[in-house]
């Protein structure tokens, strides 16, 4: 008896440290030209890339580990459909190196280098949802460079993306209050036309942006550059109190 209760606390002891070895963890990762064998010997443009690499979970950590380099490799590919070739955020920066090199040879009077800087941060983490902020700014000739900042919400039990759909309760009415809060931030009258002020949405109707992320007390919309106001313009941010927003949201 004594021994078969020595057994089941050894197992019990087992299957504890067996599920503490597959829980989620994310850490910081980072690469620079620095790191490439083909800038040893040679001015390189500058490339900074602050990224987050999950691992514990081997099949969670792997689709979220994915979707994250896929961000960085797309961030760091000038032309288009070569980033379907390139595996690893390595190969990335030596290929956005690549072509800085083939523009300057071509172009020895270039009046600036290149520069990219990449970064991904965790910004929420519940066990219901984790949150990243994708950032990447590029600059390859021409007047300005151009960044836009986006979300990826994932299912941390999953490693699935949750879409905006997966979130909201009742999208129409949750799509009325975005506009709401976003009016009120940007002093357009309820029964003005939303691009009086000189915004772009199409056919004059509010729309949500692209991703949505959220922090610990906030519920951030980014419309990058472009989206619907000029580049001068910068990048137009709304942030709502998560408590005004929890009653459209399924999660979190």
């Amino acid at each position: 008896m004594k021994n078969k209760i020595i057994f089941l606390l050894l197992f019990n002891i087992i299957a504890i440290s067996c599920d503490q070895d597959k829980s989620l963890e994310i850490a910081s990762k980072s690469l620079t030209e620095g790191d490439l064998n083909l800038c040893e010997n040679r001015i390189c443009p500058e490339i900074t890339i602050n990224y987050l690499e999950a691992f514990g979970n081997d099949e969670v950590a792997s689709r979220i580990n994915k979707r994250l380099n896929d961000f960085i490799i797309n961030s760091l590919t000038i032309s288009e459909g070569s980033s379907q070739a390139l595996q690893t955020i390595e190969e990335a920066a030596s290929n956005f190196a690549n072509s800085y090199f083939e523009d300057k040879s071509r172009f020895p009077d270039m009046a600036a280098d290149y520069f990219a800087e990449v970064s991904i941060s965790e910004i929420y983490n519940t066990p219901e949802l984790i949150c990243f902020e994708m950032r990447q700014y590029l600059y390859t000739g021409g007047a300005h460079g151009y960044g836009t900042t986006t979300f990826l919400n994932i299912d941390p039990e999953t490693g699935n993306e949750v879409s905006i759909d997966n979130i909201v309760n009742d999208k129409k009415k949750f799509i009325a209050f975005a506009e709401s809060k976003f009016r009120s931030q940007q002093n357009i009258d309820k029964d003005q036309s939303i691009n009086e002020v000189g915004f772009w949405f199409e056919d004059d109707t509010f729309y949500l942006p692209e991703t949505v992320g959220f922090t610990t007390d906030s519920l951030i919309f980014v419309y990058n550059q472009y989206d619907i106001a000029s580049y001068a313009d910068g990048p137009i941010e709304l942030k709502i109190p998560l408590k005004d927003a929890k009653p459209f949201l399924s999660k979190p």
